[in-house]
């Protein structure tokens, strides 16, 4: 049977993308992915995780990267409703759709766990709408195949964060509650006025930074940007 594993990295992020990643194995293929110690992203260091990035590569039958601009992330959350769950739960699906598994296992966002499995499977394709997903909060630690998808999405999510810093400086991880990447956001602010495409405007770490938090909330705070989000993103 083939089965396949999703995750993201870059969800709560304030800078940088959102990558959701999905592999997808033969079942027996699953013990591979064990014995190389393949595991929650979370748990492993960034050199243990490119590591085991490159071995997921050679075992996986098949790998889809997507990766979500800060742009199309606040667009999105005033798009016909969009918010992030829903933007997770198109991603999500498009992954499978791409995979063609029989079975599908990801790591759930939403607060309730059939909800989320039900809503990637109306996005299914046709055939693609009976097959077995497990939607489970934990499941990059649960299920291996989830693991090797977090890892591939941790690990892209990272090489956009250097790609970032070799362009704008050392913004930090790209997280609220990091130190560096909260002084690198007044630091650019107090000097720009104004957000570059890196940044998540409609956060509200960016929003009170900006002095915006106050204003009309998200939909009066986007309608406001000049620049267009670029389409492809």
């Amino acid at each position: 049977m083939r089965i396949a594993g999703v995750d993201e990295a870059g969800r709560g992020a304030v800078i940088g993308p959102l990558v959701v990643a999905g592999v997808a194995v033969q079942e027996e293929k699953q013990d591979l992915l064990k014995k190389l110690g393949v595991r929650d992203s979370k748990l492993l260091s960034p050199k243990r995780r490119e590591s085991l990035a490159k071995k997921i590569e050679t075992i996986a039958d098949q790998i889809v990267l997507i990766s979500l601009s800060p742009c199309r992330i606040d667009n999105g959350r005033v798009s016909d409703g969009h918010n992030l769950n829903r933007l997770e739960v198109e991603k999500f699906a498009d992954v499978i759709n791409l995979l063609k598994p029989e079975k599908a296992i990801v790591d759930a966002v939403d607060v309730q766990e059939s909800r989320f499995a039900a809503l990637i499977r109306a996005q299914l394709s046709e055939p693609l709408k009976k097959i077995d997903i497990v939607s489970e909060h934990k499941a990059d630690t649960n299920h291996v195949i989830v693991g090797a998808a977090s890892i591939l999405a941790k690990v892209a999510r990272d090489q956009a964060i250097e790609e970032i810093k070799k362009k704008y400086g050392d913004v930090g991880p790209g997280y609220s509650s990091n130190e560096i990447t909260i002084a690198w956001l007044k630091r650019w602010y107090a000097e720009h006025k104004s957000w570059p495409d890196i940044v998540r405007r409609s956060w509200d770490t960016a929003r009170v930074i900006a002095g915006e938090k106050q204003q009309k909330g998200i939909l009066g705070f986007l309608k406001k940007r000049a620049d267009p989000c670029d389409s492809k993103a």
